[in-house]
C-alpha cells in the first residue's frame, strides 16, 4: 500500500515491476518457480533479474515510445541477459499494452492501432529467447518466410494475436478485452488477506482454466487433470503442498496463468490494491 510520504508505486512502470515481483514471490504457487522451489535451469534469481532488466522497456511503454512490438522486443531482449531462459515473454505481451494504455480501455485502443512493423518486431523477439510454441501453419515463427507472409497479408500485431488466440490464452487476452487479467484483478481486490491473495487467486484461475502452456508442453489431458486437481485443493479435498509436489515432480508449470496473474496484479495495483496491508 502507499504510505504517507511514500510515492511507490508512482508510475505504470513501477506497478508493472511490482506485479512481476509479487507474482514470482507468492508461495507456494503450484508448479511454478517461487520462494519454495526452483527448476534446475530456471531459478527465482532469474525472475528477479528479469524484473529489474525490464525497466527501460517498461518506461518506453509508459511514454509510448517506439511502438508496441518494438517495446516487447526490447523487453524480451533485455531480459535474455541471464541463462534462465524464458522468464517473462508472455507477461510482456500483457504488460506492455497495459502499461502503454494505462488501463484496459487504453490497452485495447493501443492494440487496435498496431502495425505490420509491430508484428514483425514480435517475430524477431521470439528468436531472442526459448519460447515453447505449438506448430501451426505458414505463420510459424520458426519459419524464415513467416515475416514475409506477415507483410504480404498486411497483418498487424492484433491480427497475429487473433491468429494465435484459439491455442494461447495470453494471445486471447488481446481479443477478449483482457478478460482473465480483469478477473484476477477483481479477485485480488476482493481477497480479505493480501499476503495470500496472489496464491489463492492463481489457484482459482488454475481450477477454472486449462493452462495453454501446459497444453503445449504436456497435452490437453494433463492440462485438464491439473485444473481438476486445483479445484480439489480449493474444495479442501487435496493438500496444496501435495498438489505442488505433483506438479513439480512432473514439470507441470502453469506458465500462461502466471503471466495472466502478472497482468491482473498490475491492474489491481492501479485500482488501489493494498498488497502489503
Amino acid at each position: 500500500m502507499t504510505r504517507a510520504g511514500c510515492a511507490f508505486p508512482a508510475s505504470a512502470a513501477d506497478r508493472a515491476q511490482l506485479a512481476m515481483a509479487l507474482e514470482v514471490l507468492a508461495s507456494p504457487k503450484p508448479g511454478n518457480v517461487d520462494r519454495c522451489h526452483d527448476y534446475e535451469e530456471t531459478r527465482l534469481e532469474h525472475f528477479i533479474v528479469s524484473t529489474l532488466a525490464a525497466r527501460p522497456a517498461l518506461e518506453d511503454a509508459e511514454a509510448r515510445r517506439g511502438g508496441l512490438g518494438r517495446v516487447i522486443e526490447a523487453a524480451v531482449g533485455a531480459t535474455s541477459c541471464h541463462a534462465g531462459g524464458n522468464t517473462h515473454f508472455g507477461a510482456f505481451l500483457l504488460l506492455v499494452p497495459l502499461v502503454w494504455g494505462g488501463n484496459v480501455a487504453g490497452a485495447l485502443s493501443a492494440v487496435r492501432e498496431t502495425t505490420v512493423d509491430d508484428a514483425v518486431a514480435l517475430y524477431r523477439a521470439f528468436s531472442l529467447t526459448r519460447v515453447r510454441l505449438t506448430p501451426t501453419d505458414d505463420l510459424d515463427v520458426n519459419d524464415p518466410t513467416a515475416i514475409e507472409a506477415l507483410r504480404e497479408r498486411g497483418m498487424n500485431l492484433l491480427d497475429v494475436m487473433a491468429h494465435s488466440a484459439p491455442r494461447d490464452m495470453v494471445a486471447r487476452e488481446w481479443t477478449n478485452g483482457f478478460e482473465l487479467c480483469r478477473r484476477a484483478a477483481g479477485s485480488l481486490l476482493a481477497e480479505p488477506e493480501p499476503r495470500t491473495a496472489v496464491r489463492r487467486v492463481f489457484l482459482s484461475l488454475l481450477a477454472a482454466e486449462p493452462d495453454t502452456f501446459i497444453v503445449k508442453k504436456h497435452g490437453p489431458a494433463t492440462a485438464d487433470e491439473t485444473r481438476r486437481r486445483a479445484a480439489a485443493v480449493l474444495r479442501g479435498e487435496e493438500a496444496l503442498v501435495a498438489f505442488d509436489e505433483w506438479c513439480i515432480g512432473r514439470r507441470i508449470n502453469p506458465g500462461s496463468l502466471a503471466d495472466v496473474m502478472i497482468g491482473g496484479i498490475f491492474l489491481a495495483l492501479g485500482e488501489g490494491w493494498a498488497w502489503d496491508s
